[in-house]
């Protein structure tokens, strides 16, 4: 099955003043445990994983080889209830799948995902 795309949102840089209502939301993911998820990984990117369920659960990211011909995939990183967590992406070395993808996933749709463009 196909992995459940997640945009990458750019945050406003000197947004007009007043900021309209909802204009530095940012709009987040449910996970989707059995399809996975997958974001464009073209420059550097955030990505935040806010569970919201009543227990802990985790999130896995795949790497891929490196220069140095290393892996280093983060598996089953444990996010408290309750609480978000953020991973910084600031180069595609070790994470840039085949198709231009970053692979990801969580293991309870309790995991919303938002993926934040650094550059």
């Amino acid at each position: 099955m196909p992995r459940v795309t997640i945009a990458v949102q750019a945050p406003l840089s000197y947004p007009t003043l007043q900021p309209a209502a909802n204009a530095l939301d940012i709009t987040l993911t449910a996970a989707d445990a059995t399809n996975k998820q997958q974001t464009p990984l073209s420059g550097p990117i955030a990505i935040v994983a806010y569970n919201t369920g009543v227990g802990a659960r985790t999130v896995t990211f795949t790497s891929v080889k490196d220069a140095r011909n290393r892996t280093g995939d983060i598996t089953a990183y444990s996010i408290g209830a309750g609480e978000m967590a953020i991973l910084k992406f600031p180069s595609t070395e070790g994470w840039i799948q085949t198709d231009g993808m970053l692979y990801y996933e969580a293991e309870h749709a309790e995991v919303k995902f938002a993926a934040i463009s650094l550059g």
